[in-house]
């Protein structure tokens, strides 16, 4: 797999913490060129470490979102990892956390795609598009209707695109991981009968590991899926299957 991603750029936001850390370490492992986004300069400094070239930016400031990919040479792979999540009761959910969210999880995504998509098409290049959506955008789960409507919304979006960026030789993906064991994830799962509830509606009775959805972000990227296109990819241990 590494021969796909040698001497290719590829974009990452989000690339910070967790899953975004680990696709930007491991895709720089292969060989790319990683532009590792994130909005805290102290998440960047272990990727800059490690080969990276790391952007400093809040994407809720869609003009500077413009700016900066504007500025930046056509990359050959787009992963949209960045993402927030506020849990909250429906009738209890702070309207300027779900916009928020939505500005995050969905707005922002759109935006870099369509940049980084307007690039690859003017230069005539190749690509593959991942978006980093979630279970969540498939099933509603309680306390997550800003997460879960943001993530349907990506979904959607995704299909859209593949739709009409195929005939660009652009490819785009989702991978719908279930919860993953991300320092963060594990702190935000740790109470047991919380932990103990969602892992029963789990087929394979656990969550996923940062690496196992990393490998799944690997292949949707590189060549090894080239016929794999508008897809929704969990990576749930079954959860969506019994639903």
């Amino acid at each position: 797999m590494q021969a796909h991603f040698h001497a290719k750029r590829a974009l990452v936001t989000g690339a910070g913490k967790g899953i975004g850390q680990a696709v930007s370490m491991a895709l720089r492992g292969a060989g790319a060129e990683v532009i590792a986004l994130s909005r805290d300069p102290a998440d960047l400094r272990k990727l800059e470490e490690q080969g990276c070239m790391t952007i400093c930016l809040d994407l809720t400031d869609f003009v500077a979102i413009e700016r900066m990919l504007e500025e930046l040479d056509p990359v050959d792979f787009l992963v949209n990892n960045a993402g927030v999540s506020f849990p909250e009761p429906f009738l209890e959910t702070n309207f300027g956390k779900f916009q928020e969210t939505l500005a995050i999880n969905t707005s922002a995504a759109f935006l870099v795609s369509q940049c980084v998509a307007r690039r690859q098409v003017e230069a005539g290049k190749r690509g593959s598009i991942v978006h980093v959506s979630s279970q969540a955008s498939q099933v509603g789960l309680a306390d997550h209707a800003a997460y879960c409507a943001s993530k349907g919304a990506l979904d959607q979006i995704m299909r859209v695109m593949a739709l009409e960026l195929g005939l660009h030789g652009i490819r785009v993906n989702c991978v719908n991981p279930t919860v993953t064991l991300t320092p963060l994830g594990r702190r935000a799962w740790s109470d047991p009968q919380k932990r103990d509830e969602m892992q029963a509606k789990i087929p394979l009775g656990r969550f996923a590991e940062t690496d196992e959805v990393v490998q799944a972000i690997l292949f949707l990227l590189g060549d090894d899926s080239s016929m794999i296109h508008g897809a929704t990819v969990p990576v749930d241990g079954g959860f969506l299957a019994v639903r």
